[in-house]
């Protein structure tokens, strides 16, 4: 393949993944956006095997063996893994990403075979190595620990060492006296030590910049490590001068930072504060003052939901992580498919960090066929609360909080929430009493118009579905 086919293959791919990125941003196009992103990467990756950078028998024996692996892993994790576990596999696949950025940036730097015109670009070229080097190595030490916090192996608490702010700029000013040192000795064919020291900060960087992130917190993670890994791929598209590296890297860079902003300011939090140190415990722990501090609790039994359901006009649906822990979104959907049949208006409210990751409950929702349009962000539906004669929440504590809104001490003060207090009657599905990811007591629970519907989410919804049909 000649090298014009190659660019013209790469600009095609470039605007296939833009036309992803367009379509992944509606429900309803996302399937087609997705079907662009296979046809793109497949064109990207025919064009790169092909074309006149890979030559010899055995580089392409290579390459087959190395995507047969890479490609029989992948099948395995798509047919194995739980939608509940997609936020942990998306950091763990993120932290490969960084590992690949490190690999290709020592493998860049071994390579005598370089040659460069002026001293200028040899020196470009080796900062390049460095940054991609430095962004791939936090990438990836942090994306493991954000695997390790998702998936319950690391507690939620924020590890806030003391003088932590000081341990980063230390690192920081470290990192950029060891780039001019590596740059000075790779000018006489040296330059590994200070890029082995610079690593391994990097590394240190990314363990300590996650742990010190809260539970509460892990959503904007997620899409924060996405900005890095895209960040990390640009770099490695400048080491080996592929353009089209350079622009997808951009595009996942970017669209994560955005992602990462908009998360933030869901959480009203500033993205420095996030990385300074988020707020949050353990999921699941016990909670932060006793019950009696806050009032009685009033349970409701099967029967009671079943009636409440059908004698109202308007539900609303609010779904969290306990529902994809519970796997009951199927059966969320066949309660609401009767209840439409029964002239019933059903929607669903989405908040913005609701699950373990950005869009969780809309996968979960779009999987579980739930019509596209019932389906609505927070600010679209928080004003119709007060007409509201059902809200069901189902496993969220947080986004429902009302102590965001009513305390100004609380440590989700100002967080905007779900305000589904308002409505007529709110039912709380959870196993227990136990505090949400951010470890904060939810006064929801006590409220007057509140019932509390203990249970499995799964078990207790199929038994109101019987109760409905």
């Amino acid at each position: 393949m000649s090298e014009g086919l190659v660019t013209a293959s790469y600009i095609g791919a470039t605007i296939l993944f833009i036309l992803t990125l367009g379509g992944l941003s509606n429900q309803e196009t996302a399937r087609r956006g997705n079907i662009y992103g296979i046809i793109g990467m497949t064109l990207a990756i025919v064009a790169t095997v092909f074309g006149p950078e890979v030559s010899g028998t055995m580089s392409y024996i290579l390459i087959a063996v190395m995507m047969g692996v890479g490609g029989a892993v992948g099948f395995t994790l798509a047919r194995k893994v739980e939608m509940t576990q997609m936020p942990e596999l998306v950091a763990i696949l993120h932290s490969l990403v960084g590992l690949a950025a490190v690999l290709v940036g020592y493998v860049n730097f071994m390579d005598e075979t370089i040659s460069f015109a002026t001293h200028a670009e040899k020196v470009i070229h080796e900062v390049e190595i460095y940054i991609g080097i430095l962004i791939g190595a936090i990438t990836f030490s942090g994306s493991i620990i954000a695997f390790g916090k998702l998936s319950g192996k690391i507690g939620g608490n924020p590890l806030l060492l003391p003088a932590r702010h000081f341990l980063n700029l230390g690192l920081l000013i470290a990192t950029i006296w060891l780039c001019t040192v590596f740059v000075h000795q790779a000018e006489t064919g040296g330059g590994t030590l200070p890029l082995l020291i610079m690593t391994l900060i990097a590394l240190a960087f990314g363990v300590h910049m996650v742990m010190a992130i809260g539970g509460a917190d892990m959503p904007v993670v997620v899409s924060m490590l996405n900005s890095y890994s895209g960040w990390a791929a640009s770099a490695t598209g400048f080491m080996l001068s592929n353009d089209l590296l350079i622009v997808v890297g951009a595009l996942v860079g970017s669209s994560g930072a955005i992602l990462s902003y908009i998360m933030c300011r869901a959480m009203n939090r500033n993205f420095i504060s996030v990385i300074a140190g988020g707020f949050g415990t353990t999921s699941g722990t016990a909670a932060s003052g006793s019950a009696e501090d806050q009032g009685e609790v009033v349970a409701i039994e099967t029967h009671d939901v079943a009636e409440l359901l059908l004698d109202a006009k308007e539900v609303m649906i609010i779904p969290g992580y306990g529902m994809a822990v519970a796997q009951a979104q199927h059966t969320v959907h066949e309660i609401t498919q009767t209840l439409r049949d029964k002239k019933i208006n059903v929607r669903f409210g989405i908040h913005p960090v609701a699950g373990r990751m950005p869009g969780h409950m809309n996968v979960l929702l779009a999987e579980a066929k739930v019509p596209y349009d019932i389906v609505y962000e927070m600010d679209e539906i928080n004003d119709d609360f007060p007409d509201i004669d059902v809200s069901i929440i189902i496993g969220a504590n947080d986004i429902v909080n009302p102590s965001a809104l009513d305390d100004p001490n609380s440590p989700i003060a100002g967080m905007p929430v779900m305000e589904c207090w308002k409505g007529k009657t709110t039912i709380v599905l959870k196993r227990g009493m136990a505090t949400g990811y951010a470890g904060v007591q939810n006064p929801l629970f006590f409220k007057e118009n509140t019932r509390m519907y203990f249970g499995d989410a799964k078990e207790s919804l199929d038994a109101v579905l019987k109760e409905i049909l």
